[in-house]
């Protein structure tokens, strides 16, 4: 009776409208509160999952990728992509995809991505004669590959909701390949809908202008070395890699660049508090909810549903994607991560999966729910900067979506995407 109070509860809230985190925390408030537990409990449980030291890492990460955008790296990884592919037919979109990856390498957020590089890039592409909805699809897609990158806090939380088990330098070489593998997905497609469309070609700058343009773009991707390079050696931890990015960052768009003012300073410092907030408290809330949880085997559970319909495991990997893409539908990014990871990585352990590999598998199906009504807040992002209606870019975001499923299904099928990087450089 209890775990239908605490899973009934969460889903009438979510029906409800209501925000994710208060969903959460009222369903584990209402079931501790049937069990006839002190109410105390629950904000026990919540100090104690945000009170951990690698948390650090999250402000770090968030406001290095602030920083970085209100410092005005995009300008410049704009042009950088512009001057590289910008010639090819339909040009201005794989420019998009070039400069939406890089930049989400820097900041490690897809909606920052869009936020940024969206409202760069989508009126630009719409004076050159591009229909609105291929540019919002383009930069939305394009910037999830944010999630697999360095600077991702997203695997800091993954990190935590697998129970310590899977560290940040894992994760970072496991998502190497299959970074690259959605980049190539989206240039094919945006090179193929814009031929189908029959957009213009742009004009080659010249060798002179790429090597210049991305002379000046190398300095702002160059945290993700730092970051790669320090943890991986030994030389910090995460934490410290955050620290040091933030530094970094400040150097750059202050000093080097010029870039950021005062006024963006303190933009970037309200914006970094307002989703480190949020975060966290979803950290603390889905502490108590997974705690429920696992007290009550839905792990358990679901893993003895899923082996009554198969005992392969490519059909349980199968089956557990769909499952992560229905949660995605309704969950953000973070409470996908928290709320999911305890239920499913016992059961694809199980079936041989490294944890490593579904830590990418997650925040793979976690970008599909970003782009995926009604929660997806890239997609709705992209719309509002694009002024365009959502069911117009719904009708011709297939070609998009397949794209990443295609991608999804590569690395869940074949480890090797995911470990081989991985296994060179862990021990």
């Amino acid at each position: 009776m209890a775990l239908t109070i605490l899973c009934l509860t969460f889903v009438i809230g979510l029906a409800l409208g209501m925000p994710v985190v208060f969903a959460i925390g009222l369903s584990s408030i209402a079931t501790v509160w049937y069990e006839g537990l002190p109410i105390a409990v629950v904000f026990q449980r919540m100090a104690s999952g945000m009170n951990i030291f690698s948390l650090l890492t999250i402000p770090f990460f968030i406001f290095t990728g602030e920083l970085m955008m209100y410092g005005g790296i995009a300008d410049r990884l704009i042009r950088c992509a512009k001057a590289m592919v910008g010639h090819v037919r339909g040009g201005l979109g794989m420019t998009n995809v070039l400069a939406c990856t890089m930049f989400g390498g820097v900041s490690g957020s897809p909606v920052a991505d869009v936020s940024a590089m969206g409202a760069a890039l989508i009126p630009l592409m719409k004076r050159e004669g591009i229909d609105a909805d291929y540019a919002v699809n383009v930069t939305t897609y394009s910037s999830l590959v944010g999630a697999l990158m360095p600077t991702s806090h997203n695997m800091i939380i993954y990190s935590l909701a697998a129970g310590g088990v899977v560290s940040m330098g894992s994760l970072i070489m496991a998502g190497a390949v299959p970074a690259a593998i959605l980049t190539v997905a989206n240039v094919l497609t945006a090179y193929f809908v814009a031929v189908h469309r029959g957009y213009a070609r742009g004009i080659f700058p010249g060798w002179r202008e790429v090597a210049r343009s991305a002379a000046v773009a190398v300095p702002g991707l160059f945290i993700m070395v730092i970051i790669v390079g320090g943890i991986l050696s030994g030389v910090f931890t995460a934490a410290e890699a955050g620290a040091i990015a933030v530094a970094y960052a400040l150097l750059l768009t202050v000093l080097v660049y010029r870039s950021l003012s005062w006024t963006n300073f303190l933009k970037a410092g309200a914006r970094a508090c307002k989703t480190t907030g949020v975060v966290l408290l979803l950290v603390g809330i889905s502490t108590m909810f997974g705690y429920l949880l696992s007290i009550y085997g839905v792990a358990e559970l679901v893993g003895e549903g899923l082996s009554d319909i198969s005992s392969t495991p490519w059909v349980i990997f199968i089956l557990v994607d769909l499952a992560l893409f229905f949660f995605g539908i309704f969950l953000d990014m973070a409470a996908h991560i928290l709320v999911c990871t305890p239920i499913f990585l016992p059961i694809v352990v199980h079936y041989g999966m490294n944890p490593v590999q579904f830590g990418i598998i997650v925040l793979l199906n976690c970008t599909i729910g970003l782009n995926t009504p009604p929660v997806g807040a890239a997609f709705y992002l992209g719309c509002a900067i694009g002024e365009v209606s959502v069911s117009k870019v719904v009708r011709s975001i297939w070609p998009f979506m397949l794209a990443l499923w295609i991608t999804l299904m590569i690395v869940t099928l074949v480890p090797e995407t995911s470990m081989f990087v991985h296994d060179l450089f862990i021990k």
